[in-house]
């Protein structure tokens, strides 16, 4: 899991940087990819790639959004509530 905002990376499990980087920047990818998708809209918030395994699942909250990887199908409602819980928790202990 990495937490990325505006400065780069915030935090990561497990602690390496070079993967950390590698992961924050293909979450930042994945949403740039999704923008044109809803042209006009809101911002979007979530991708979730998946393959045969592993899936990646991103979400953005702001200018912060965190990325994992996880087993091949997960219960992704689940996995999207907790990494949006986890954005609000950190969001709320800035402030």
């Amino acid at each position: 899991a990495v937490v990325a905002g505006p400065g780069g990376v915030e935090a990561a499990s497990p602690d390496d940087a070079e993967r950390a980087g590698v992961l924050a920047a293909a979450g930042a990818a994945l949403l740039d990819a999704a923008t044109p998708v809803r042209p006009g809209s809101p911002a979007v918030e979530r991708v979730v790639v998946e393959t045969e395994t592993a899936t990646v699942i991103v979400v953005r909250d702001g200018a912060r959004s965190i990325v994992v990887t996880t087993v091949p199908e997960p219960t992704v409602g689940l996995v999207v509530y907790d990494l949006r819980s986890a954005l609000r928790r950190i969001a709320g202990a800035e402030g």
